[in-house]
C-alpha cells in the first residue's frame, strides 16, 4: 500500500464533494423520536465524550486483564470500535484544539498546555450553533488554565480552571462561580443528564469532557478498594536491561529517572503498582458515567438516533520503555479509544482497523449534522468508514510534538505511522531516529533505522514525512533532517 500526494489530492477532492453534497441538503432523513426537535429540523442529536489520558486498551472489550467496563463495552457492542485511532499530538491542550478545529497543532498554534485557543480559531461547535443546534460544553476545557470563562460556540457552559480537582470542585456555570460537593466525574454526568433531558425546540450537541483519568488519579469513594487483590504485571520493555535499550535513542533511557520515568515518577511521589491500580480505579467512574448517559438517552427515546462519539485526548504509557505519561510517539502514547454509536445511522457490533485521527472528529460531527465542512478543516469525516469498512480511506498519519521547556526530557518529534511501519524524526538532539516494523514488532522493541534490510523503507518513510508536512502547510516546522 502507498500513501502519496496523489492520494491526498484525491481525499481533498472527496472532501470538497462531501461539503457540496451536504450543503445541498444531502443529509439522510431521520426517524421520528419523542420529546425532541431534531426530527422536525432534519438534524441529528450528537454527543461527544472526551476522556482525559485514557489508554486505547482501558476497556474490558479490548482485553484488559482486570478492568471491567460494562458500559463502554455496551457502547462498543452497539456501535463501531476503531482498533487504530490516534492523536496527531499526544498532549492534552494541542489534542483538544485539534478535536475542536480539525487542524494539526502547527496550524491552530496550541503547542503546549498553557496556550489559550487563539481567538477566531474556527471550531465545529460554532458551526453547529450557527446551523440551529443547542450546544453545551460540560467539563474540562484546559487550553490555557488562566480562565474558565464561557467560550464561543456554546449555549450552555459548565467548566473549571486548568486541571480542576476530583473532590468538591468549583464550576463556572454560564459565567457564575458555583461550589459543588461531590466527585467531579459524577457531578459532570449530572449536568450532562440535565442537558439531555431539557425540553427544547432545537437539536442538541453535547460535549462532555471528563477530568478523569488525569493524574493524580483519585478514585470515587465507592471504588477505592477495587482490584485490591490484583498483582500488576509490568510490560516487558519496562525492565532496565541492555536488551531493552539496544538501538534506542539515549533520551529514552535517560528519561527513566525523570518526572515521566518509572525510576523517579512525579519526583518519586508515587509507587508504580499503586499508580496503575489508582488509574484503573478512577476509570470505573468514567464507565459509570457512560452508562448513565446511555440510560438517560434510552429513557428519552433518543438512544438509537443520537450519534455518540467517545475518544481520549491522548494515550498513556504504563511503564513501556521505562516511561509513564504521553508526549512521545510510542504506540501507547498516541493510540486512543474511539467508539461510535448510532444504530439508526450505521450497523453496530463491528470493529475496524482503519486509521482514524482526532482531527477527524470535527468533520465527522459536521457531516452527521448536515452542516458544511469549512475549508480550514484538515481532517476527514470517517462517516463513510462507519457505514462501509471498505471505503477509500487513509493509509497513514502525520504525528508532531513540540518540545516544552517545562518537560525538556522529551524532544520535538515529527513522524509517520502507516498500517505497518512507524518512523520518528527527532529535532534539537544529536541522537538516533526510530523506525519500526509494527507487523513484526508491535511493542517497538527493535529500532530498524540503521538496518540495511530496511533502507528502502526508511527512504520511503522519510519521503512520506516530507510530503505530509508540505501538504499540511507546516511552514513553521523546522527543516526536515532527512537521512539517506
Amino acid at each position: 500500500m502507498t500513501e502519496t500526494s496523489a492520494n491526498s489530492i484525491a481525499q481533498s477532492t472527496r472532501r470538497r464533494f462531501l461539503k457540496t453534497a451536504v450543503a445541498a441538503g444531502a443529509a439522510a432523513p431521520l426517524a421520528q423520536f419523542s420529546r425532541n426537535a431534531a426530527a422536525a429540523s432534519g438534524k441529528r442529536n450528537i454527543i461527544f465524550i472526551l476522556i482525559d489520558d485514557m489508554r486505547f486498551d482501558s476497556m474490558s472489550c479490548m482485553g484488559h486483564p482486570f478492568l471491567k467496563t460494562p458500559n463502554l463495552d455496551r457502547l462498543a457492542g452497539g456501535g463501531v470500535l476503531f482498533n487504530h485511532a490516534y492523536v496527531t499530538t499526544s498532549l492534552c491542550s494541542p489534542s483538544r484544539a485539534s478535536i475542536l478545529s480539525g487542524q494539526y497543532a502547527h496550524q491552530h498554534g496550541v503547542l503546549d498546555n498553557s496556550t489559550l485557543l487563539p481567538k477566531g480559531t474556527p471550531i465545529f461547535p460554532i458551526e453547529l450553533q450557527k446551523n440551529g443546534y443547542d450546544t453545551g460544553f460540560i467539563g474540562k476545557w484546559h487550553m490555557g488554565g488562566s480562565s474558565d470563562e464561557p467560550r464561543p460556540g456554546f449555549d450552555r457552559w459548565v467548566s473549571f480552571r486548568g486541571q480542576g480537582v476530583y473532590i468538591n470542585p468549583t464550576f463556572n456555570i454560564d459565567g457564575k462561580q458555583v461550589k459543588r460537593d461531590g466527585y467531579v466525574t459524577d457531578l459532570l454526568t449530572d449536568y450532562a443528564e440535565d442537558f439531555i433531558k431539557q425540553d427544547r425546540e432545537k437539536p442538541f450537541f453535547l460535549y462532555l469532557s471528563h477530568k478523569a483519568v488525569h493524574a493524580d488519579f483519585y478514585p470515587a469513594e465507592r471504588h477505592k478498594k477495587a482490584f485490591s487483590d490484583i498483582k500488576i504485571e509490568h510490560p516487558a520493555s519496562m525492565a532496565d536491561t541492555p536488551e531493552n535499550y539496544e538501538g534506542k535513542p539515549l533520551w529514552v533511557k535517560r528519561q527513566r529517572h525523570s518526572w515521566h520515568g518509572v525510576d523517579y515518577m512525579y519526583h518519586d511521589q508515587t509507587d508504580f503498582d499503586n499508580f496503575i491500580l489508582d488509574y484503573n480505579r478512577t476509570m470505573l467512574a468514567v464507565d459509570d458515567s457512560v452508562g448513565r448517559v446511555m440510560d438517560t438517552l434510552e429513557k428519552q427515546g433518543l438512544l438509537d438516533d443520537t450519534l455518540i462519539l467517545l475518544m481520549s485526548d491522548n494515550g498513556f504509557l504504563h511503564g513501556e520503555h521505562g516511561l509513564i505519561d504521553k508526549r512521545c510517539m510510542y504506540e501507547e502514547s498516541i493510540r486512543v479509544p474511539l467508539l461510535a454509536h448510532c444504530p439508526n445511522l450505521f450497523d453496530g457490533g463491528r470493529r475496524t482497523d482503519r486509521i482514524a485521527l482526532n482531527i477527524d472528529i470535527a468533520p465527522t460531527i459536521l457531516e452527521a449534522a448536515g452542516v458544511s465542512i469549512p475549508d480550514t478543516v484538515q481532517g476527514e469525516s470517517f462517516m463513510r468508514v462507519l457505514k462501509d469498512d471498505d471505503a477509500n480511506w487513509r493509509e497513514g498519519m502525520l504525528y508532531e510534538y513540540f518540545w516544552e521547556r517545562a518537560f525538556p526530557q522529551t524532544p520535538t518529534v515529527f513522524g509517520v505511522r502507516t498500517e505497518r511501519y512507524k518512523y520518528m524524526n527527532f529535532h534539537g538532539i544529536f541522537d538516533l531516529d526510530e523506525l519500526y516494523d509494527l507487523e513484526k514488532d508491535p511493542h517497538e522493541m527493535h529500532n530498524l533505522i540503521d538496518d540495511a534490510a530496511y533502507h528502502d523503507v526508511r527512504v520511503d518513510m522519510e519521503k512520506r514525512l516530507r510530503d505530509l508536512l508540505k501538504e499540511t502547510e507546516a511552514d513553521m516546522v523546522p527543516s526536515f533532517k532527512a537521512g539517506s
